[in-house]
C-alpha cells in the first residue's frame, strides 16, 4: 500500500502546485481574498473594451438573451438573468424553460405568512440554479398605489409594513440557494400605464413612509444583491439616473453594496446613469457601448466610474461563489415544488363571503356540480409579461374537483360565453362554481376595476337561475363586485399558480381551511379608490401627482371615512375566533421597541389559522393616517385552543419621516394601539404614551 500512498501524495502536491499556479496567474482565484478584493483585482486585468462588454447584456432577442458575455481570457463565465417573480421565468429564452409556475406574489402577500415567503424564494432560486443561471429578477415590492395596476399581481400589495415583512424572507430564500436576488422595481413605479414617460411627483415624506420601506428593508434586513432600477421619472429626474435615490439614499443612506441593474429599455443616458449608479444596462445599446467609450476616451467620464461599476457586481458574483462553486445543471423535484406551489395556494385564498356556511361542501350530499366561467377550465398561472413561468404542469380547476369530490359527484362545464345557456345549464345543479377574473399584464393598466367581458352580466344571470352560486375569483387584484348581495358564497384565490385546480378544490370542500388576508382594499365604487383623478392616475401631461399623499390604500379609506367592500386585512375562515386581552406598557421610550401581547383563541369546530393584526394611531401632532398597521402574527389554532401571543413594535411604529430634519423623528404623545383581524374590526385597545 505504500505505493498507493506515494501516488496520492503526489497528485495532492500536483493539485497544489496547479492551484498555486493558477492564482498566481489569476490572483483573483485566491479564495483568501474577500469578494471586493477578488473582483478589483479581475477589473484591473480587463482591458477597456473588455470592461465596457461587461456593463451591458448581449442581444435580448438573440440566441443568448439576458446574458452577460463572459471573458473566457480571465475566466470569467457568462452572467445569465432570468425574470421573476412568480418562479423562475423563462428569461426570453428561445427555447423553453419550464419551472414551477408558483401562486401570485400578491397571493402570497395574501398568507400574511413570512415562512411561506421564504419557501416561495428557495423554490424560485433553487429552480433558477438548475438551469443553470445567477441572478433572478425578483421579488417585486412596488406598493399597489392604484388597483387598476397591470402589475399588482406581482407585488406585495397595498402597505408598506406588510411588504417588508414578506420580502426579507424571499429574498433569504432566492439567495440562501446561492443565487442573487434583484428587488425592483426601483422606485415608484405604480403604474403601467405610460411607465417609459410618467412623471411620478411625490412629496418626500410620503417617498419615505410608503414607497421606500420595503426597498429600505430589502438592503438593511434582506442584503439584497441587486436592485433594479424603473422607468418612470420621479420629481423630474428618470430613475435610472435618479441620483437623489440611487446615490443619495440606497448606497448613501442605506449603504446598500450590490449593484443597480437597469430594466430593458430604462438606461436613458451615459454620463447621468454612470454617475448616479447604474452599473448594468440591460440592453446592448449606444448609452453603455459606443457612448460609453467614447465619454471616457474625451475624459468627460472618469475611468474609475467603469471599475467601480465592475466592481459592484463581481463582488457579488464572487459572494456567491459563482468563480469557486458555479451552478450546475440539475433536475427540478416537480412534485415536491408542487406540492409546495399548492400549499401556499392554499394559505394564500380569501374567504370573502360564506353565508348560511354554505362553505366548505360536502360531497355526500351533492350529486352535481356545475362549473361555468372563463377561469373554469384551465389553470390560471399568472398575469402577462415578462413574469409568465412556463409551467411544469398544471391542474385544471375540473380534474381538481373529480379528484377532491370523487367518483359520486358529477362534474360538467359550461364556459359562460353565453349568458343565457350557462344560466339554463346551472338550474339543475345542486351547487354551481362560477370561475370568474381577469389576466393583468405588465405594460397597460386596467381600464376600470369591473370584472371584463361581461362577467358581471354572467354571474347575475346564473345567480337568478341557481341560489347555491359559488364564485370563485382568479384576479390580479381588486374588483368591483355589483352582484355580491345575489351570491351567497366568494372566494377571492387570486392566480393560484399551476396547482389551481387542486388548491382550490381543496379549499372548497374544506381539506384546506382558508386563512388569506386581503392585502389590499376591495372598494364598493370605482371613485372610492384614493387616486381617482386623472391627474392622480394615469397624469396629465405627463405627469401622475401623488397629492393623496400618506392615504394610500385603508388610510384613505380610513381618513375620508369611506366604507369598503371588503377593509385590508379581512379574510373569513370555517372556524371562528377571538381575539382579547391586548397588554402593553402604559409608557415606552422614544427610538426603542415596543412589545404588545393579545390573546387568540379558536372558538369554533375546525383548525384554522388567525393573523392577529396590530395598527397603530399617532397623536394628532404626527399629522399621520388615522391608524397604521405596524406588526402581525399568523397563528395556528386547533378547536378551543387559545394562544397568548407577542408582537413586536419597531421604533418606526412610532416615527415619522421629518422633512426640516431630513431623518426619521418619534413624535412624542399618546398612541393607540389596536388589534384584531382586519383594519376595520379591532376589538381591542391600549394606550401607551411614547417620551
Amino acid at each position: 500500500m505504500k505505493w498507493f500512498a506515494a501516488v496520492c501524495f503526489t497528485l495532492a502536491v500536483c493539485e497544489s502546485a496547479i492551484a498555486q499556479g493558477a492564482a498566481a496567474s489569476r490572483p483573483w482565484m485566491d479564495t483568501s481574498l474577500s469578494p471586493q478584493q477578488r473582483a478589483e483585482l479581475i477589473v484591473k486585468a480587463m482591458t477597456l473594451d473588455e470592461k465596457i462588454a461587461q456593463i451591458h447584456m448581449l442581444d435580448l432577442r438573440g440566441d443568448k438573451p439576458r446574458e452577460v458575455p463572459g471573458l473566457p481570457r480571465l475566466g470569467l463565465a457568462s452572467f445569465k438573468i432570468t425574470n421573476g417573480p412568480l418562479g423562475a421565468g423563462p428569461g426570453d429564452s428561445p427555447r423553453p424553460q419550464p419551472a414551477t409556475a408558483l401562486p401570485a406574489a400578491l397571493a402570497l402577500a395574501a398568507s400574511w405568512d413570512p415562512t411561506l415567503a421564504e419557501t416561495f424564494g428557495r423554490i424560485a432560486g433553487e429552480e433558477v440554479a438548475a438551469r443553470p443561471e445567477h441572478l433572478l429578477e425578483a421579488p417585486g415590492v412596488n406598493i399597489a398605489r392604484v388597483p387598476q395596476c397591470g402589475r399588482n399581481f406581482e407585488y406585495f400589495g397595498e402597505d408598506p409594513y406588510l411588504a417588508s415583512r414578506m420580502v426579507v424572507p424571499e429574498i433569504k430564500g432566492i439567495q440562501g440557494t446561492g443565487i442573487i436576488a434583484e428587488v425592483k422595481h426601483f422606485a415608484v413605479n405604480n403604474q403601467e400605464d405610460a411607465r417609459k414617460l410618467i412623471d411620478e411627483i411625490v412629496d418626500e415624506r410620503t417617498l419615505r413612509e410608503i414607497y421606500l420601506p420595503a426597498f429600505e428593508a430589502s438592503v438593511k434586513q434582506g442584503d439584497v444583491a441587486a436592485v433594479m432600477c424603473a422607468y418612470p421619472s420621479v420629481n423630474g429626474q428618470f430613475m435610472c439616473e435618479n441620483s437623489h435615490l440611487l446615490k443619495d439614499i440606497l448606497r448613501g443612506e442605506w449603504g446598500f453594496k450590490g449593484f443597480v441593474q437597469s430594466d430593458y429599455t430604462a438606461t436613458l443616458s451615459t454620463l447621468p446613469a454612470a454617475n448616479a449608479g447604474l452599473d448594468l444596462s440591460m440592453k446592448n445599446d449606444e448609452h453603455y457601448s459606443a457612448n460609453f467609450k467614447e465619454a471616457i476616451r474625451t475624459k468627460q467620464l472618469d475611468p474609475s466610474v467603469l471599475d467601480t461599476m465592475l466592481i459592484r457586481r463581481l463582488t457579488q458574483m464572487f459572494r456567491f461563489g459563482f468563480f469557486d462553486h458555479p451552478p450546475q445543471h440539475a433536475e427540478v423535484d416537480a412534485k415536491k415544488n408542487g406540492a409546495a406551489a399548492r400549499a401556499i395556494a392554499e394559505q394564500s385564498a380569501v374567504l370573502l363571503k360564506n353565508t348560511g356556511n354554505l362553505l366548505p361542501l360536502e360531497a355526500a350530499s351533492i350529486k352535481s356540480i356545475t362549473v361555468i366561467g372563463p377561469y373554469g377550465e384551465s389553470a390560471h398561472t399568472g398575469g402577462g409579461g415578462s413574469s409568465a413561468v412556463v409551467p411544469l404542469y398544471t391542474v385544471t380547476p375540473l380534474d381538481g374537483l373529480k379528484n377532491v369530490a370523487g367518483p359520486n359527484v358529477t362534474v360538467n362545464f359550461h364556459d359562460g360565453s353565453d349568458s343565457a345557456a350557462a344560466a339554463a345549464a346551472a338550474k339543475s345543479a345542486d351547487v354551481v362554481l362560477l370561475m370568474a377574473g381577469n389576466k393583468d399584464r405588465e405594460g397597460s393598466d386596467r381600464p376600470n376595476l369591473s370584472l371584463p367581458d361581461e362577467q358581471d352580466e354572467l354571474i347575475a344571470s346564473v345567480a337568478a337561475a341557481n341560489p347555491k352560486t359559488i364564485v370563485v375569483l382568479k384576479t390580479g387584484g381588486p374588483v368591483l363586485m355589483p352582484w355580491i348581495d345575489k351570491v351567497p358564497a366568494v372566494l377571492e384565490a387570486w392566480y393560484p399558480g399551476e396547482e389551481d385546480g387542486n388548491a382550490v378544490a381543496n379549499l372548497l370542500f374544506g381539506k384546506a381551511n382558508p386563512s388569506g388576508k386581503l392585502p389590499m382594499t376591495f372598494p364598493k365604487a370605482e371613485n372610492d379608490t384614493p387616486a381617482h383623478t386623472r391627474e392622480q392616475w394615469p397624469g396629465v401631461n405627463g405627469k401622475a401627482v401623488y397629492s393623496e399623499g400618506l392615504k394610500v390604500g385603508y388610510r384613505w379609506y380610513d381618513a375620508q371615512k369611506i366604507e369598503p367592500l371588503f377593509a385590508f386585512g379581512f379574510g373569513l375562515s370555517y372556524t371562528t375566533f377571538a381575539i382579547r386581552n391586548l397588554s402593553a406598557p402604559a409608557q415606552a421610550s422614544a427610538g426603542k421597541p415596543l412589545s404588545v401581547t393579545v390573546e387568540v383563541a379558536n372558538t369554533g369546530k375546525r383548525a384554522g389559522a388567525q393573523v392577529v393584526q396590530v395598527y397603530v394611531a399617532s397623536p394628532a401632532a404626527a399629522g399621520e393616517p388615522p391608524k397604521q398597521l405596524r406588526g402581525f402574527e399568523k397563528v395556528a389554532l386547533s378547536p378551543g385552543e387559545s394562544k397568548r401571543v407577542t408582537i413586536q413594535l419597531d421604533e418606526r411604529a412610532f416615527s415619522i419621516w421629518d422633512v426640516a430634519k431630513k431623518g426619521w423623528s418619534v413624535v412624542p404623545g399618546e398612541y393607540t394601539i389596536s388589534a384584531g383581524d382586519s383594519s376595520r374590526n379591532l376589538p381591542v385597545q391600549a394606550k401607551v404614551t411614547v417620551r
